[in-house]
């Protein structure tokens, strides 16, 4: 062999040994009894802010990566629609509201035009009590052969449409108290013509208030979907943004693992990006039903199994002081405490950015 084919092999063979080295470097380094790996990513709550009716979008104050506060103003939609009809339910409360005095108004007439009858009705059982007794006395003089037959025809006359006259009276209160009952029942039409105009304008304001688009929580803004002076439907999405104070790993593991896991159980998570930094997390999630092994796993042995899906929630006050660090998307690897007794091999400890 000459020398060039023995420099050939030589190289051959420090390259293999250093990929192999290498290889054994970047496998996870085995965990003593009591503690389980598995790699996942750093996810968060998405928001998706959208808009509640149809519009034209009007102003857009959030970009890309910027850092929101719950109850900021996010976006703005056209009002110029809205605004137009609640100034139109705002005149049809005007005309409700005189239609109500209106009614009242008819229903005092009638309540006069009532008490009048009912005074006219007095009247007239006065005139049938005096003519019945007028009758009594011509019939009685008759009788005796005091009077005559003229006198007491004329007394039975005026008996009769005195009683005629009563009951005229007492047929106009009647109609006086149905004309009252309608004015009432007016008057009730107008008040509801009222309360309708009014949630219409209570409608319309929440409407417009809507169209002032706030982040519903703390976070960070992801992306922009629509730009100013698109025309979105009712539901159109305008930012997507995710919740900082909600940040967790979601990774898998085999049945034997999971079903030592507990809620609140301790983990601890590595990032890829930042290796040196180790975050602690508390088990938030264990799936109760297994599904095969997700593409994020490598081994084929692995594909075999059948795993539950976990999360590991990271404290909230930690990620407020870190919140400015924090990526979504992020690959590590998630290890989790099986035995509360167990000791976390010095590696693992937790260590934080200064």
């Amino acid at each position: 062999m000459t020398r060039r084919h023995w420099l050939l092999a030589a190289v051959v063979v420090v390259g293999a040994g250093a990929a192999y080295f290498g290889w054994r470097a970047l496998q996870p380094k085995k965990l003593p009894d009591g503690f389980a790996a598995a790699n996942g990513r750093i996810e968060a709550v998405e928001i998706d802010v959208a808009t509640k009716t149809a519009g034209r979008l009007r102003e857009l104050l959030a970009n890309e990566g910027d850092f929101v506060t719950a109850g900021q103003v996010l976006a703005r939609m056209d009002t110029d629609v809205l605004a137009a009809q609640l100034r139109e339910a705002e005149a049809d409360l005007r005309k409700a509201r005189s239609a109500v005095e209106t009614a009242r108004s008819t229903v005092t007439q009638r309540e006069s035009e009532k008490a009048a009858g009912e005074s006219l009705v007095a009247q007239r059982e006065a005139e049938l009590d005096g003519a019945k007794r007028g009758r009594d006395r011509a019939e009685d003089a008759y009788a005796k052969g005091a009077g005559s037959v003229e006198a007491r025809d004329n007394a039975r006359v005026q008996f009769f449409s005195a009683e005629a006259a009563v009951k005229a009276a007492k047929a106009n209160v009647a109609a006086s108290d149905a004309a009252l009952a309608t004015a009432r029942s007016q008057v009730i039409q107008a008040e509801a013509g009222v309360d309708a105009a009014r949630s219409r304008i209570e409608r319309l304001q929440a409407d417009i208030e809507d169209t002032t688009l706030k982040a519903p929580r703390d976070g960070r803004v992801q992306y922009r979907i629509a730009q100013p002076g698109e025309v979105l439907g009712a539901g159109g999405k305008v930012l997507n943004m995710v919740d900082l104070g909600d940040v967790y790993m979601t990774f898998f593991l085999p049945t034997a693992q999971a079903g030592r896991v507990r809620m609140g159980t301790e983990v601890h998570l590595v990032m890829d990006a930042a290796p040196q930094y180790v975050v602690p997390a508390q088990v938030s999630f264990v799936a109760d039903v297994a599904q095969f092994t997700p593409k994020t796993v490598e081994t084929a042995e692995e594909r075999e199994k059948l795993m539950f899906r976990v999360k590991a929630r990271i404290d909230p006050d930690l990620l407020k002081r870190y919140v400015r660090s924090v990526k979504t998307g992020l690959p590590g690897m998630a290890y989790v405490q099986l035995d509360p007794r167990a000791e976390w091999p010095a590696d693992l400890h937790v260590r934080l950015p200064q």
